[in-house]
């Protein structure tokens, strides 16, 4: 009699660490992966994989999304971890506790928050650990200001706290505050590397967008690589760079050359979505980016936003609600090919920036599925993943292997190479982005000439095609493409602490 709870039978079994690609059976033990080869023995539950990619679930460094729906509808495109590390939350114990009692389909974390811990010490609001806090207070100047001496160290022993209670890393919303004083940044980024933490950057102005900004944003990230040795991971490199992504790319490759542990993350889509209260989407600064007020899409009203009226008004009154910001033309092949450079740049991760649901009615029950009619967000939170890998394994005519790359060098760049960036401050991260026995069972299964996003800017919460099934701790949480009722196997991922 077999011990293994399941066996995944006569898949395209692809480990990106080891360059294991090949007709193979998997099995389950709990929550590990037991075995992996041809003709397994039987386990308790048996399912026929023939046909189909078996691989490491995928690890999303950048998603904004905290609620059981949003996070469904990320592991409908594969991902088995979801992390919040570009924006952080602060205090991060109070976000963890949150989650573990609301329960999670996939495994979640948190960075510490530079900006929270700003907005604390520079505005004096209060945390909870919550992104709503941000986003609240996003368009308050108070917070942006340049800071005191003693408000930077007040900052900086808020994200000491927060790296001592097991954040992942800092989280720096760089872009978000522009009056910062880059020596603050240097300083953050010296407590990153002390304690061991990797940082995740929304980087400031670049100096084509800004001339008179106080550093350009891509040298600003690469220099505090290389003073201070911390790793910095530059946060969706395509939407911060725009039509500049051969500048950028030119500068983390010299660094990273030089030896400095810059990586880079980037998402599949042409526009981005934030808060309209953002600095950058003030009506004066839209033309540093070349945007107009029609370049957004209010999130909340569906609207294209007519005038700079009525983007102060949205600004005024509604300062946290999400938008659209039309960056790159996805349709334009020179735009497209911009794209695809951030994508395809060695070592480069995907990332969503998934971003929470918005409601037209009231918010329905959060365990409530299928989803509810009523609710938009970016793409992205639902497509990121199959979206890229279409867009990186397969040509325009939709034939496999007529892509940019061989898959089993696409999924590394979902699974392999983001568990890295984490691993040395977080060793439970060796244990998932690979697939081999010892490992975790985060994993999925999906068809390789059939997965791409569904999701589209008109309708934002259709589920990726091809995803057949997806188990996270070794319990299904996606089963013939369709999400299980009632699993919320997600489990914390925490540093242990220097």
């Amino acid at each position: 009699m077999s011990d293994w709870d399941v066996v995944l039978r006569g898949g395209r079994v692809i480990d990106p660490e080891s360059g294991r690609d090949e007709v193979a059976d998997v099995a389950l033990d709990g929550d590990r992966v037991a075995a992996v080869g041809a003709g397994l023995r039987p386990g308790r539950a048996e399912h026929d994989v023939a046909g189909q990619v078996v691989t490491a679930g995928f690890i999303d460094l950048h998603s904004h999304v905290s609620t059981v729906a949003g996070l469904r509808l990320q592991a409908l495109d594969g991902v088995t971890t979801a992390l919040e590390l570009e924006a952080g939350v602060s205090p991060v114990d109070a976000a963890y506790r949150a989650a573990a009692a609301e329960g999670r389909p996939v495994n979640y974390g948190f960075a510490a928050s530079w900006a929270m811990a700003r907005m604390e010490a520079v505005a004096g609001t209060a945390l909870d650990g919550r992104l709503g806090t941000f986003l609240a207070n996003i368009a308050r100047g108070e917070w942006q200001r340049e800071a005191t001496p003693a408000e930077v160290t007040a900052l900086l022993r808020r994200l000491s706290a927060d790296l001592a209670d097991g954040a992942l890393g800092i989280g720096v919303l760089l872009g978000y505050a522009p009056a910062c004083d880059p020596a603050e940044y240097l300083r953050v980024a010296g407590l990153a590397a002390e304690a061991g933490a990797p940082t995740f950057t929304h980087a400031r102005d670049l100096i084509e967008m800004v001339p008179a900004t106080r550093a350009d944003g891509a040298e600003e990230i690469v220099r505090a690589a290389g003073e201070t040795g911390a790793h910095m991971h530059y946060c969706h490199v395509n939407s911060t760079s725009q039509r500049h992504i051969d500048r950028v790319l030119g500068v983390v490759g010299r660094a990273q050359a030089a030896g400095a542990r810059v990586t880079t993350e980037a998402y599949p889509y042409g526009s981005g979505m934030t808060g309209i209260g953002a600095a950058f989407l003030a009506p004066e600064r839209l033309g540093e980016r070349g945007l107009t007020p029609s370049s957004l899409t209010f999130a909340p009203t569906g609207e294209r936003i007519a005038s700079e009226v009525r983007l102060r008004e949205l600004r005024q009154g509604d300062p946290g609600g999400l938008v659209i910001i039309e960056l790159l033309n996805e349709n334009d092949p020179a735009d497209r090919e911009l794209l695809m450079r951030s994508l395809t740049f060695p070592g480069a991760i995907v990332a969503s920036d998934a971003m929470p649901l918005t409601w037209a009615g009231p918010e329905p029950d959060p365990l409530a599925w299928p989803l509810p009619p009523g609710a938009f967000t970016h793409p992205r939170a639902a497509g990121t993943f199959a979206r890229a890998l279409r867009l990186l394994t397969r040509d325009t005519e939709g034939r496999a292997g007529g892509g940019r790359l061989t898959l089993a060098g696409a999924l590394a760049k979902c699974s392999l190479l983001p568990a890295r960036v984490l691993q040395d401050r977080v060793p439970a991260m060796r244990r998932k982005g690979r697939l081999r026995p010892g490992g975790d069972a985060d994993i999925v299964v999906f068809d390789p000439a059939v997965i791409s996003e569904r999701s589209s800017y008109a309708d934002s919460t259709r589920p990726s095609a091809g995803i057949r099934h997806v188990l996270v701790n070794g319990m299904f949480v996606v089963r013939d493409g369709g999400i299980v009722p009632g699993a919320l196997p997600g489990r914390p991922v925490r540093a242990e602490p220097r």
